[in-house]
């Protein structure tokens, strides 16, 4: 079964086969402005919650290991 659409509505996000039946749903809290549903292909959902995305698969589990929505800036080190 694969992913053929994701949908927000409020702090969840439901998760569509190609047919338009309702696979699962994931809860997605908006504490932040960002947070919520990033996008999807037809293996997996990208959220975001605070600054770190995670990423789920068509049963709603959370496959590998959440990142940083946004690259952390590093000075040079000094020589």
């Amino acid at each position: 079964m694969s992913i053929g659409n994701a949908i927000q509505k409020g702090t969840l996000i439901y998760i569509y086969d190609h047919n338009g039946k309702q696979i699962t749903s994931i809860s997605a809290p908006g504490r932040w402005p960002q947070d919520g549903l990033k996008g999807f292909t037809a293996t997996a959902v990208s959220i975001q919650k605070g600054s770190l995305i995670y990423h789920y698969d068509e049963s709603g589990h959370c496959v590998g290991r959440p990142h940083l929505a946004t690259p952390i800036e590093r000075e040079p080190c000094a020589a």
